[in-house]
């Protein structure tokens, strides 16, 4: 699984234990003023805007008294394989980079955050640690599954949320979908019984099981196919991330659980 992706604690490949930093800007270009423009400039690095939310002087207290004047949160994030190809020539690019998702997301989106006007926060590197997983279900049409992701009614599980933008002046955003989970009615939930040591139950995620499995010679499935429950989920799979990146994903997992 990749990181970032829903960030909750200790998921397979999802940056267990990765948590946001904010990067501030301080520039005030404002070349971007609308969701269509940002939209466009954010598809030029296969992203995408994730949703929105005004910022509540008391769910959001702790943000708006380290930011003062900001007034809407911007989540950006990925679906499926967009971003492969360009974080793939970043890599070919910085061989040297020690993390170059992370890397990659922050050079991006200060650049963006630079033409709206805009303070950037992440789901790594910090203290603080910003809670991305609750924005996104303020934001996003996605809700809580079985393995430990949060999934979307069109997406599944096959996208990510890689940074936030603060605004000052908020721009107008389509409405959130209100539409069910679809966990709710799956009935058999292949997701529960796919992995091979079943890491995944009523009782939470078993990540140092999960681990074991994954590093052995008796996961080399999982180690180049990516996550055996997330490939069972029937909802979006023609997001599924490529073998390429799910591979990717899956060795930044084996390095943060050896």
């Amino acid at each position: 699984m990749d990181r970032h992706c829903e960030p909750q604690a200790a998921t397979i490949g999802e940056g267990a234990g990765a948590t946001p930093q904010e990067i501030g800007t301080g520039q005030r270009h404002m070349t971007i003023r609308t969701a269509a423009e940002l939209s466009e400039r954010l598809a030029a690095h296969g992203l995408l805007l994730r949703g929105g939310l005004e910022l509540d002087p008391v769910t959001d207290g702790a943000l708006l008294e380290q930011f003062q004047g900001r007034r809407q949160l911007l989540l950006i994030g990925n679906v499926g394989s967009a971003i492969w190809p360009y974080l793939h020539r970043f890599m070919a690019d910085h061989p040297a980079a020690s993390d170059p998702l992370d890397q990659w997301t922050e050079i991006v989106l200060q650049a963006v955050a630079g033409e709206i006007g805009a303070v950037s926060l992440f789901p790594f590197g910090g203290p603080p640690w910003w809670p991305f997983q609750q924005w996104a279900k303020r934001a996003d049409a996605v809700s809580p599954s079985p393995v430990a992701i949060l999934i979307h009614p069109i997406y599944g599980l096959w996208h990510a949320y890689r940074g936030a933008l603060l605004l000052e002046e908020p721009i107008a955003l389509p409405p959130r979908s209100g539409a069910p989970s679809p966990c709710d009615s799956c009935i058999e939930r292949p997701c529960l019984s796919a992995c091979p040591v079943g890491a995944f139950s009523a009782s939470g995620y078993d990540v140092d099981g999960c681990a074991r499995h994954v590093n052995g010679a008796a996961g080399h499935d999982c180690q180049t196919r990516g996550c055996l429950a997330r490939l069972a989920c029937p909802v979006g799979p023609e997001y599924r991330y490529d073998s390429a990146h799910a591979a990717f994903h899956m060795a930044a997992f084996r390095r943060s659980h050896p």
